[in-house]
């Protein structure tokens, strides 16, 4: 089945609601790939090349957008970049020419507005990862890179979903900040061996 007759099946899923023997992994995969199919893929080159030109990357994030800011980090630091989690006793200040992403379904989550707000004073550059680019987050930031999911906090009326609260957010999320890894790693000729050498070796 290719992208555009999942994207079929998954409408006429939605349409007539999912039939409880339908197959809960292909739901969750075709809720996830018709997100990522109405997200627009130019930010995701923009996005590669302001990690490139960032002095640190910072990501942020709450609840499960936080955990998927967190694998978002994890990746940076496989490329070599210097990424930190917002709040973990290691995080360096933020200056100039940093670069900070933020998680949030709904773009208004209290301490990601914050953060956001906060990096932009301080000269970052602010990447909101969202559903609502009218939101808070939205408009603190830089650029936005908007994943048209349910939300639980602000359901969009034109998105419908059969898992809870903000899942296929995250989901598509954590897909949409590999594919960012995925473009980097052919901008920049790096192999998933190069990837590996800096992957964590005490445990």
């Amino acid at each position: 089945m290719n992208a555009e007759m999942a994207a079929e099946s998954l409408e006429e899923a939605v349409r007539r609601g999912f039939r409880d023997h339908e197959s809960v992994l292909v739901v969750v995969l075709l809720e996830a790939l018709r997100v990522l199919q109405k997200t627009d893929e130019r930010v995701i080159p923009r996005l590669v090349e302001a990690t490139r030109q960032a002095r640190h990357v910072f990501v942020a994030g709450k609840g499960r957008s936080g955990l998927v800011a967190r694998c978002f980090a994890m990746r940076l630091m496989h490329m070599g970049l210097a990424s930190y989690v917002l709040d973990e006793t290691i995080t360096p200040a933020t200056h100039r020419d940093d670069l900070l992403v933020v998680f949030s379904a709904s773009g208004e989550t209290e301490d990601a507005c914050v953060a956001a707000e906060k990096g932009r004073k301080l000269g970052a550059k602010v990447v909101a990862v969202t559903t609502n680019p009218e939101s808070r987050l939205g408009k603190s930031a830089t650029m936005n890179v908007v994943l048209p999911a349910q939300s639980k906090r602000s359901p969009r009326r034109d998105e419908r979903t059969a898992q809870y609260a903000g899942s296929a957010f995250e989901q598509s999320a954590l897909l949409f900040s590999d594919a960012v890894i995925l473009e980097a790693m052919r901008e920049w000729n790096m192999t998933p061996q190069e990837l590996a050498t800096r992957h964590a070796n005490l445990d």
